[in-house]
């Protein structure tokens, strides 16, 4: 009788203990891989890392499609349609893009974004902490047809100013996966 309940014990103690240390270690989705989103709120998502080295190649040697788009605020005036359209946002990451070899292929990795401008008078929003942000920008990079790297980091300028800033981290987070 004493060694069950010795053996109880001993596993409830270890239960716990194993519990308290994982949560400990865990490691956040507000990532900070690099010194740049330490910036901006960021999160970022692997989602298949086996494919990361292939979409790096194609991407820095200009093998990629873009798909762009910007939501603008609806329930308070737009400031950022006033600076920003989708061809100048494309423009502006077309030339953050770092170009390392041309390498002529019918393969392409996808980028998938948008700039979403926070509406502050939206009244879904949930906290005071919602409207601190200017907007954020959500990017998917894809590679045949999947989804293989996904982040999303705050601007903080309500004119967009800091925009290409932020797109330069997203793509220097890209190219940093190892």
């Amino acid at each position: 009788m004493n060694k069950i309940l010795i053996f109880i014990l001993t596993s409830i103690i270890l239960f716990f203990s194993y519990g308290i240390y994982t949560n400990l270690h865990k490691k956040s989705m507000k990532s900070k891989r690099i010194a740049c989103q330490e910036q901006t709120i960021t999160f970022e998502s692997i989602y298949d890392i086996s494919k990361i080295s292939k979409g790096q190649k194609l991407f820095s040697s200009k093998n990629y499609v873009i798909k762009s788009d910007i939501k603008y605020s609806i329930f308070m005036p737009t400031v950022l349609k006033k600076f920003y359209s989708v061809e100048k946002a494309d423009t502006i990451l077309k030339s953050s893009i770092p170009v390392k070899d041309i390498i002529k292929t019918d393969e392409k990795i996808v980028l998938d974004y948008y700039i979403y401008e926070n509406d502050k008078e939206d009244k879904n929003k949930k906290s005071p902490k919602a409207k601190l942000y200017a907007g954020y920008l959500l990017f998917e990079f894809k590679l045949d047809g999947q989804i293989i790297y996904k982040i999303q980091t705050d601007y903080m300028k309500i004119d967009g100013s800091d925009i290409e800033n932020r797109m330069k981290c997203i793509i220097k987070s890209f190219l940093t996966i190892k």
